[in-house]
């Protein structure tokens, strides 16, 4: 009986799910920073990113299903899906970083790039953090939707008294 309501656990509040969006989504990011360095040390650096971007978007999807949004299990493929298209414009401008910083500098240290790359990261998680809340893991939006409704006027007009000489006459 009461299976379906404790798979269903409440949505925390936009600062609650920022918090948690910050700790899952930037120690996935974090580890991902130093798991790309590794990796571009053997490929080019697009290269590294784009396989270190779609394994840490699917576990970063996980983790935000089950904690940061209070989804109550595992992602769907449409969340993933979703997911995984603010995780292509985030792995665009963590890309566009570093081609600004390779243009502006001619060989930039382990450590720059690392504070270029990790910005660009946490630019583009406040973007992510906004998409996921908002669409990807937002929750009962056609029942939403219909609540927010307003109120056709023809409804509203209808309850009111046609005229206050009735008003008078009631009395």
């Amino acid at each position: 009986m009461g299976t379906a309501q404790s798979q269903q656990q409440a949505a925390p509040g936009a600062f609650a799910a920022f918090a948690r969006f910050v700790l899952c989504g930037g120690g996935v990011g974090l580890a991902s920073s130093f798991a790309v360095a590794g990796l571009a040390a053997w490929m080019p650096w697009a290269v590294a990113n784009a396989l270190i971007t779609a394994v840490s978007t699917l576990l970063a999807t996980e983790l935000h299903a089950r904690f940061t949004f209070g989804a109550g299990g595992r992602a769907t493929w449409r969340q993933h899906t979703q997911s995984a298209g603010s995780a292509a414009a985030a792995y665009a401008v963590t890309c566009l970083a570093m081609l600004v910083l390779q243009q502006l500098v001619a060989a930039p240290g382990a450590v720059l790039e690392q504070v270029v790359y990790l910005s660009a990261s946490a630019l583009a998680g406040v973007g992510r953090f906004v998409v996921l809340r908002l669409v990807v893991f937002a929750r009962n939006r056609s029942r939403t939707a219909a609540a927010v409704r307003p109120v056709p006027a023809t409804v509203a007009h209808a309850a009111a008294p046609a005229a206050p000489a009735a008003l008078c006459h009631a009395a």
